[in-house]
């Protein structure tokens, strides 16, 4: 199984992309044309836990005074930074730092940040054996205090993407974040998602392999003889890593949450369907859901448009989606 851009696309970056090896951030992409200067002031923040350092950037508006919110944003799964980039796809599409840029634009500061073993965060005391999925919601609730002591900040809304959506949702309930906004979340088991979007790209027997090995881990056991077609996805060192996340669901996380919630999906993205917006809605009645006609799953819009679909996971040439950044902040506001 060769992972191409194509197929990475079409698989849940999930597991396609915790599975690729633990590497800096993807090179930045050609620029895109300069944009009117945003009055935000950028700074580098940092927070300590588990024997390493997290390393983040903190935009705060200028013309603002007072107290003000701040969304804490987190990545989606394996390699992505905290721009959005990530080592398996060609280019920077810098969707993250465009939501933060944009959020900061309405008014509202935000921290974003490279997850453990990623780009600025690597740390020769943490490796990918030893790396969990409790370990980034542990991450993310110790941001979510930080915040909460800085005084300049009135309100923590921790947003996720993709995983950082299933991320979020432990996080926001452990942290006692103030709101919690998932994005492009899925709203079924891992398995499910990973049957679904493996199929068509296996031959019958490897497809049989993969459910032997994800049935493995499912009962909490490493799974030997894995083919090589399938190294990539379930190579010994993350095995850990996908048995602790396969014990998450993301139905009853958010089921969990008490605090007022924010679901957005996007009609164009080939990787979480609306129907999983819809599944989370369910578990979670009280919440808000926006779906974005015409968004990937980068958070831009693309419609049909299969060229242009492809184009994005590798240029920062398409803004992010403005209903996006209009519906966030919007509920954060709100709060």
């Amino acid at each position: 199984m060769r992972m191409t851009l194509a197929m990475c696309t079409l698989l849940f970056c999930w597991t396609a992309n915790a599975a690729m090896p633990i590497a800096p951030a993807a090179p930045a992409a050609p620029a895109a044309p300069a944009a009117p200067a945003v009055p935000f002031v950028v700074r580098d923040v940092t927070l300590d836990v588990g024997g390493g350092t997290l390393r983040g950037t903190e935009l705060v508006p200028k013309a603002e005074e007072g107290k003000l919110p701040v969304v804490l944003l987190h990545a989606g799964s394996g390699p992505t930074d905290r721009n959005g980039n990530s080592i398996a796809l060609p280019g920077a599409n810098d969707s993250l730092k465009m939501v933060a840029e944009g959020l900061a634009a309405r008014g509202i500061a935000s921290v974003r940040y490279d997850k453990r073993l990623i780009a600025a965060s690597v740390s020769p005391q943490w490796s990918e054996a030893d790396l969990r999925f409790d370990d980034f919601v542990n991450d993310a609730v110790a941001w979510i205090r930080q915040l909460k002591a800085d005084p300049r900040f009135s309100k923590v809304v921790v947003a996720g993407h993709s995983e950082g959506a299933l991320i979020a949702a432990g996080a926001c309930r452990r942290g006692a974040a103030d709101g919690c906004v998932e994005i492009a979340g899925i709203g079924r088991g891992l398995d499910e998602v990973l049957d679904e979007q493996l199929k068509p790209h296996l031959t019958p027997e490897q497809f049989t392999q993969h459910q032997r090995i994800v049935a493995s881990l499912k009962e909490g056991k490493l799974a030997d003889a894995v083919p090589p077609e399938l190294m990539m996805l379930y190579r010994p060192s993350v095995q850990p890593y996908l048995i602790s996340a396969l014990r998450h669901e993301p139905r009853a996380a958010i089921a969990a949450l008490t605090m007022p919630v924010l679901i957005v999906q996007g009609t164009s993205d080939i990787q979480v369907k609306v129907a999983d917006a819809e599944a989370l809605a369910r578990a979670q009645p009280a919440a808000k859901v926006v779906i974005v006609e015409g968004m990937n799953h980068l958070l831009k819009i693309v419609g049909d448009d299969q060229a242009l679909q492809v184009k994005s996971y590798g240029s920062n040439a398409l803004p992010v989606a403005p209903q996006l950044l209009d519906a966030v902040a919007t509920f954060v506001q709100g709060l």
